[in-house]
């Protein structure tokens, strides 16, 4: 799919949820001696974004605070499949929601458009090239003052996400992915 993609017969885009709240996620740290820096973490409402990245680096994002479940995921699919130009492909994980009966139902509807849906294996999310997005985010590229509340996340979330491309990008290779922070 990739060797197709690259030679401009199809589009091909990478897909996956993520959620952001107030419990931060800091999977290590340091800090200067002597000098105690804190991230405080607590309750929130729940921000989740269903995305999908290209590996030329377009980005779709649809947001909602509700659980994401096979309906959601079926809607923001059918509102971006109507504008697609040429044969694509949707790689998903395989969560439960997009593994549903109403799910494996859009399928065919989804075939006549020209979009494919491809699931890659099972415990396999290093195949999935979003992941390298919601791990930037969360680990890099949100700054602690993001977590003073619950509007300022989502904030710096949606700027992050609407700005992709612009101030921060992940340019994938063949073998390897390169990230630049502008």
């Amino acid at each position: 799919m990739q060797t197709l993609q690259r030679a401009g017969h199809i589009d091909l885009f990478y897909g996956d949820e993520s959620g952001f709240s107030l419990l931060p996620v800091v999977p290590y740290g340091w800090q200067p001696p002597g000098q105690i820096i804190e991230r405080p973490s607590r309750y929130s409402l729940r921000l989740n974004v269903l995305a999908w990245l290209s590996e030329s680096g377009e980005l779709v994002h649809f947001f909602t605070e509700k659980s994401i479940d096979s309906q959601f995921v079926i809607n923001s699919i059918n509102g971006w499949s109507i504008s697609l130009m040429r044969p694509t492909v949707l790689v998903l994980d395989n969560a439960p929601i997009h593994r549903s009966t109403v799910f494996k139902a859009a399928l065919a509807g989804w075939q006549a458009q020209g979009l494919y849906v491809f699931f890659l294996p099972a415990y396999s999310p290093h195949l999935n090239k979003i992941e390298t997005l919601w791990r930037k985010m969360k680990y890099e590229w949100l700054e602690a003052v993001a977590y003073t509340s619950y509007e300022s996340l989502r904030t710096a979330v949606v700027k992050l996400l609407t700005g992709f491309g612009l101030t921060h990008t992940i340019k994938f290779a063949q073998r390897h992915c390169i990230i630049n922070s502008v």
